[in-house]
């Protein structure tokens, strides 16, 4: 099966902010996004709200619910207290866990599961009793032994951090070794039964390569060069190139 898409809506909630209006419309560019072939929403609520406000949530929720019940609603986030009640309350099929600072701009890491194994097999637990799959952020460096102590958490996936895979897009000459190691590390978790999702900087001219190596890839996470080639294509074209180049048919 081909990868999934999940539209990462963070940089439309980012610009609608902007101003203290309704528009851009987060839900209504959902909407469109979900019409048009994606598989599900992703959003990143941050403890300063951004982004992403926690107002927001219900209403991805019920979109969902009501108009696309076949689609996946994925909530990100480093799993405070405050982070985790936001879960409860609104029931994602998957949750997300990445190891930010409140004050970071963007994701750029994983976990480091040697030293964070502990504290995430409490919460991995936490969530799997709220009904949600769990995927943990991950750099894609190759490291099996890593791997393998995600698994040990409890979680169902791990999410390749691919960043600096995306990173190489003025400089293709680098991408190569990069693409290599995420499907090493892709390799390891599918080996011992965890899936592999993907996310970040990816883009309709990386994601063929990547699901060429990583064939069994089961979701993608996009938002900014999904959001960035929305303003020149429109949101429904937008989501259907990337799901070509996904390998969708579409």
């Amino acid at each position: 099966m081909p990868a999934k898409l999940s539209v990462n809506l963070n940089a439309i909630a980012m610009l609608r902010n902007r101003r203290d209006l309704p528009w851009p419309s987060v839900e209504g560019l959902g909407r469109i996004a979900l019409a048009a072939g994606a598989s599900g929403l992703t959003v990143h609520p941050r403890p300063d709200q951004r982004h992403i406000r926690f107002s927001d949530l219900p209403v991805i929720r019920n979109l969902i619910d009501d108009e696309f019940p076949t689609a996946e609603f994925n909530i990100e986030g480093y799993p405070t207290d405050e982070f985790l009640d936001l879960c409860a309350g609104a029931a994602p099929e998957q949750v997300t866990l990445v190891p930010d600072d409140p004050s970071q701009a963007t994701s750029d890491h994983g976990w480091d599961f040697r030293k964070h194994q502990a504290f995430l097999t409490d919460v991995v637990a936490r969530l799997k009793k709220m009904g949600c799959r769990v995927s943990l952020f991950a750099d894609g460096d190759g490291d099996a032994e890593a791997v393998k102590l995600a698994k040990a958490t409890g979680a169902d996936r791990i999410e390749l951090y691919t960043g600096p895979y995306g990173g190489c897009y003025d400089a293709p000459e680098r991408a190569a070794p990069i693409l290599e190691a995420l499907g090493r590390t892709a390799d390891a978790a599918l080996a011992i039964g965890l899936a592999v999702n993907a996310g970040h900087d990816l883009t309709v001219a990386n994601l063929p390569d990547l699901v060429k190596r990583i064939p069994a890839l089961a979701e993608v996470s996009i938002g900014h060069g999904l959001t960035a080639d929305a303003l020149e294509f429109g949101m429904a074209e937008t989501v259907r190139r990337f799901c070509r180049a996904c390998g969708q048919t579409v």
